[in-house]
């Protein structure tokens, strides 16, 4: 096929139209995970977010989605079987986009979290089988792919549940929680930071120039990163987060006087017995706020780590999942450019771009009703364990991107929702920690978005054939 044939560029237009309808509902039902436990603890507001996630999910569409991109439009298949039949490739592609985004809207409308990567896998292995039967599936990488849905949700969910139990054990229910906190502070930024820095500069972006940086640089560019930052934290973030926990503490110095000047008056007037009964209630009270109010000050603390931990899952989110919108047009698009199947250019940086932009739009028009879900509606969310939850999500998916494997995002952040929900969770009026009807159906739609995906988009191929 001759490059940029007249022939098939109503397909390239079709694409870039369902690619953009794509990256709306993966905006729309995905990029809300990244930040529905910070609205959810009254973090953040719903349009704060949306501002965070405009910078965040573009930035990582462009800077980490390329590798993942490769995945999606040729580790699935076997592409060298459509050689001289580009044009069935291109509708195969156009058949798995349509397949997806049609999925995809349905679920937001439901208010359903679900896979967009398995939306994009079952609607690629759906226009494969029509095309080709099994020939041509990349087995293995589909195996690895199947089996990361599985391991993602409890490897994300077992690291929450680590982290919580040592903000638990060292701060919380540290003699002092607060002076503990103001400690952890340094090394809890520190070490955010260079998980997420090692992230971006080890096999990095070809954009900046980090592709070929050593492993050691790498280190030592994240170690150099985690200290500066500690150092800040101590200097500036520890200094202004005590003198915001200080007026509280001042109220509690008053109630107590109070309290003092009350068991007084009630002394010499009331029988000895009416006295010491007093005096217990009394100085009972104090003591439970004090106990209140060093939680709430603790709670303070991790208010803008929460933030920090969103911005950085936002950021690993379109690293992530930026090819499930995009990742078969750029085929569609390689094909038309390039006349053949191999595809042998790396995935373009002005169309991943094109998908970050698709996703944000997606999330400020219709990502509150997912958002609703993941951050309100499984679990009481506070910024505590929304950090755990962020933290633990926002580690497995980069790890994920960094190996070029497409797991799910939404996989990993329920998986954490509901482990930490379980394990630590606040009861509520009904006695349960993590609504278990709705994660039911949570898990309903997660195992049937493959198949239903798949069939969508086989059925779109079937037609696309049969047509012409």
């Amino acid at each position: 096929m001759e490059p940029f044939s007249s022939e098939i560029l109503w397909i390239v237009i079709f694409g870039f139209i369902i690619a953009f309808i794509l990256a709306f509902a993966v905006g729309a039902n995905d990029v809300a995970n990244s930040y529905g436990t910070s609205v959810g603890s009254g973090v953040l507001t719903f349009k704060q977010a949306c501002i965070l996630a405009t910078i965040f999910e573009i930035s990582g569409s462009v800077l980490l989605g390329y590798k993942v991109a490769d995945t999606i439009r040729k580790g699935i298949l076997d592409i060298s079987i459509y050689q001289n039949s580009e044009k069935m490739l291109m509708f195969g592609m156009l058949s798995a986009l349509i397949g997806s985004a049609i999925w995809l809207l349905v679920a937001t409308y439901f208010r359903l979290p679900v896979s967009t990567t398995h939306s994009i896998v079952g609607s690629t292995v759906g226009f494969s089988l029509v095309a080709h039967g099994t020939q041509g599936l990349h087995l293995t990488t589909l195996g690895s792919i199947v089996l990361s849905w599985f391991v993602s949700p409890l490897f994300s969910g077992l690291v929450s549940i680590m982290i919580y139990s040592l903000i638990q054990k060292l701060i919380i229910k540290s003699e002092n929680p607060v002076n503990s906190g103001l400690i952890a502070l340094p090394i809890i930024y520190g070490l955010t930071i260079f998980v997420n820095v090692l992230s971006v500069t080890l096999d990095g972006s070809k954009l900046l120039g980090m592709e070929n940086i050593p492993i050691w640089l790498s280190f030592t560019i994240s170690i150099t990163a985690m200290i500066l930052v500690a150092i800040v934290v101590q200097l500036l973030v520890v200094p202004w987060q005590r003198r915001k926990i200080q007026p509280l503490d001042g109220n509690d110095n008053i109630s107590s006087k109070q309290t003092r000047d009350l068991e007084s008056k009630f002394n010499g007037s009331v029988s000895t017995i009416a006295t010491m009964n007093v005096s217990t209630i009394s100085l009972s009270a104090p003591v439970i706020k004090q106990q209140d109010d060093s939680e709430e000050n603790v709670k303070r603390l991790f208010h803008f780590l929460q933030t920090l931990t969103a911005v950085f899952t936002s950021f690993a989110h379109g690293g992530n999942d930026v090819s499930n919108a995009i990742g078969p047009l750029i085929a569609i698009w390689m094909i038309y450019k390039e006349g053949n199947v191999l595809q042998k250019s790396e995935s373009p940086i002005y169309l991943l771009l094109f998908g970050g932009v698709g996703m944000v739009i997606g999330l400020w028009v219709l990502g509150k009703r997912v958002n609703d879900t993941i951050g309100k509606n499984i679990t009481k969310i506070t910024p505590i364990n929304g950090f755990t939850v962020e933290s633990s999500a926002a580690a497995t998916v980069l790890l994920a991107s960094k190996l070029g494997i497409p797991i799910s995002s939404t996989h990993c952040i329920v998986g954490s929702v509901v482990f930490v929900g379980a394990v630590f969770g606040e009861k509520g009026q009904e006695k349960k920690t993590v609504d278990w009807s709705l994660f039911r159906s949570i898990i309903f739609a997660w195992l049937v978005t493959l198949p239903v995906a798949g069939a969508i988009s086989a059925f779109t191929m079937w037609l696309f054939l049969f047509i012409t």
